[in-house]
């Protein structure tokens, strides 16, 4: 966790962090947060800023398919793009417990959402960050701006709302309901593949709102469905999901340019039915970690 975190202070310096770590615990606590206590000791253990934004915000961009396994259950492909260093070297990858049954995270010291998880037999999951809105705003500015937004909200954070699916659902069919209908603090993109042939999709969500695809089906950062405008998250973002929409249904290799690029840094396939997960951490060097199976029954 500080490893990340000195990264972190080379894009937006700790300054910033000052400021926005009690503007973001404040709104944790006033929406009445159920992982605040959580973030509070990661924040104790850490003694620097920047515990509680980073626990609030997604920044990244990402590719997602979701289609039957040749090989028998349904496949989600992930790879998650982000230009902070450091993010392929300090991957882990947990075993955590809910009411609903145990399930495994692809994640990082001192993240307590969700962002890439895999619940053998139930359900694998992963979030995609949407658009930028289009308002004529510089980057920085358009950022505070929709930020505001997000501090006026109750609502749970797209990646706690996937840890809370997690840990709650038993079945593909009550997250799909969750996902689609559960208040968001902000839009996301969710994949979501099940544990039987044919359940999977691809969900568009705003604050209220949510459409969905069935499999196959891709999602890079980009609306398709959800009649909203804005600006794609990442490089290629169209040309990405193209390509993914073909890889989940063939068995040729599928991460390749510009699915992987210089911000991956990571890569998994998740197969629930088989209780099957392979991941490998990336840098803008390539490869950093060894390829890690686990084959959970």
């Amino acid at each position: 966790m500080q490893a990340l975190l000195t990264e972190a202070y080379r894009l937006v310096p700790p300054v910033i962090f000052r400021i926005t770590d009690p503007i973001s615990r404040k709104w944790l606590a006033r929406a009445g947060n159920p992982y605040l206590d959580e973030i509070d000791a990661i924040a104790g253990l850490t003694g620097r800023p920047g515990t509680y934004t980073l626990n609030t915000s997604f920044e990244w961009g990402c590719t997602c398919g979701v289609g039957n396994d040749p090989e028998g259950g349904v496949r989600l492909l992930r790879v998650l793009d982000w230009g902070q260093q450091g993010l392929g070297r300090g991957l882990i990858v947990i075993r955590q417990k809910g009411p609903a049954g145990d399930f495994i995270s692809i994640t990082w010291p001192g993240f307590v959402g969700v962002a890439t998880a895999m619940a053998p037999g139930r359900f694998a999951l992963a979030l995609n960050q949407p658009p930028m809105k289009t308002s004529g705003l510089a980057m920085p500015i358009g950022w505070a701006a929709a930020r505001f937004g997000v501090w006026r909200s109750r609502a749970l954070p797209p990646s706690h709302l996937l840890r809370k699916v997690c840990e709650t659902c038993s079945s593909y069919d009550e997250a799909r309901d969750a996902l689609l209908t559960t208040p968001l603090c902000l839009p996301a993109l969710f994949a979501l593949g099940g544990a039987d042939a044919g359940e999977g999709c691809v969900i568009e969500r705003t604050e209220h709102e949510g459409v969905s695809r069935l499999l196959p089906a891709a999602v890079a950062n980009h609306w398709v469905d959800m009649p909203r405008r804005g600006k794609p998250r990442g490089p290629a973002s169209r040309e990405r999901q193209e390509l993914m929409e073909q890889a989940v249904t063939s068995t040729r290799p599928w991460a390749v340019e510009p699915i992987i690029n210089r911000d991956t840094r990571l890569i998994a396939t998740m197969n629930p039915a088989r209780g099957l997960l392979s991941v490998q951490g990336w840098e803008r060097e390539g490869p950093v970690t060894a390829l890690l199976t686990l084959q959970s029954s």
